[in-house]
């Protein structure tokens, strides 16, 4: 087994000031000082960064020795699925930890996107969607087709999509890291206006996850070195699908690859999601969490609002979801999404989440999600006491 013993975070938004390199240095000493390590005990790097032309520092992974001399000669590499960049690092990570090639592993996510113009950032994420096809089509774009199949078989539900969108805004209050610390009324996000533009119908801005700059951090540890650490999290399963890239091959609101990750975590951890105390999930868009909602088994095809409405998935709820805010408030850094869930979830199930604490809370999952649905990478983590 493999356990995260240690995090680091910076704040997400608009950080004109650093570096992609303070970045990466800034969370990472953050998570080695929080594991109580040195640079010499780690070894191997993994970097999550997706990039696609934001940053000049392409030869990113190796910017992670400047973390602490002791990591100079250990070996680098950085991982890049699309916006699952993240969790593709952790999970090869934990790879490397099971196969014996190491017993300590510190993993950097990161992404610089705010000093481009808009236009800049929307064609470099657009990367990630099918050229072939889909070349020109800003994800907003993308994801409003999920949106408009979704509302074309089940009904509007606009109101839900608003529902999710305060939501993560009222619990981004909770998190200092969060980029918009800020909560929004549920009337301001169902209705358009100058201020809550429509982007692409019918999603309008606040139905849009944020332009970020930031970089989260984790060390991973061999289990038999549980002992060396005051706090830690179990992987109690790990899931990776990649579905086909264009969207035309597939059933936009079956949301396939995802509900096959989370079933194949849920299987490979002996688990349904009734035994989940707490979620961080890809809410890239506000119909992306509604969707999710489905692939995770929490409400049937066509009923995501249901865990909406009876509250299930706010704050106090059976399973609350996105906690930190989400990307929606949170912010969404791309290279650094995934890895910033896995610390959020080992902040709540080692009880430091501070004013985000789910009282309690000891089996967590991650969902990160590359693309229209394309690269789903699930993680369920368990409080080692479990």
């Amino acid at each position: 087994m493999v356990c995260i013993a240690g995090w680091g975070h910076t704040k997400f938004g608009r950080l004109s000031d650093q570096s992609l390199e303070d970045l990466i240095v800034e969370a990472g000493r953050q998570a080695l000082a929080n594991a109580g390590i040195a640079g010499a005990d780690v070894d191997g790097m993994w970097l999550g960064h997706f990039n696609a032309g934001m940053v000049d520092d392409g030869f990113a992974s190796s910017l992670m020795l400047s973390i602490d001399p002791g990591l100079q000669f250990k070996p680098a590499t950085r991982l890049e699925n699309a916006c699952a960049s993240g969790s593709a690092a952790v999970h090869a990570a934990r790879q490397a930890i099971l196969a014996g090639d190491c017993k300590v592993a510190l993993v950097v996510g990161v992404e610089k996107m705010t000093h481009l113009p808009g236009a800049d950032v929307t064609a470099a994420l657009g990367r990630a969607s099918y050229q072939k096809e889909e070349a020109g089509i800003s994800f907003p774009g993308i994801f409003a087709q999920f949106a408009q199949a979704y509302f074309n078989e089940f009904g509007d539900h606009s109101m839900a999509l608003a529902k999710i969108a305060a939501k993560n805004h009222g619990n981004s209050v909770n998190n200092p890291l969060a980029q918009l610390q800020k909560p929004l009324d549920l009337d301001f996000c169902a209705t358009e206006s100058d201020r809550n533009p429509m982007i692409a119908a019918p999603l309008k801005k606040t139905d849009c996850s944020l332009v970020s700059d930031g970089a989260a951090a984790v060390v991973l540890v061999a289990e038999d070195m549980l002992s060396d650490f005051a706090k830690a999290v179990r992987f109690r399963s790990v899931a990776h699908v990649n579905d086909l890239l264009p969207l035309s091959a597939r059933k936009l609101t079956d949301f396939e690859g995802p509900a096959r990750a989370m079933a194949l975590a849920y299987q490979r951890a002996g688990i349904s999601v009734d035994n989940l105390d707490v979620a961080e999930v890809h809410d890239c868009f506000t119909i992306a969490e509604l969707l999710i909602y489905e692939a995770m088994g929490l409400a049937p095809k066509g009923q995501g609002a249901s865990v909406l409405e009876d509250g299930s998935v706010y704050a106090g709820g059976r399973l609350p979801v996105n906690l930190s805010g989400g990307l929606k408030a949170k912010g969404h850094p791309v290279g650094a999404t995934g890895v910033s869930m896995h610390a959020m979830i080992m902040r709540q199930l080692t009880g430091q989440a501070d004013a985000m604490q789910q009282p309690g809370a000891e089996l967590g999952l991650v969902f990160n999600m590359g693309g229209s649905g394309v690269a789903s990478h699930v993680s369920i983590l368990e409080s080692v006491k479990s």
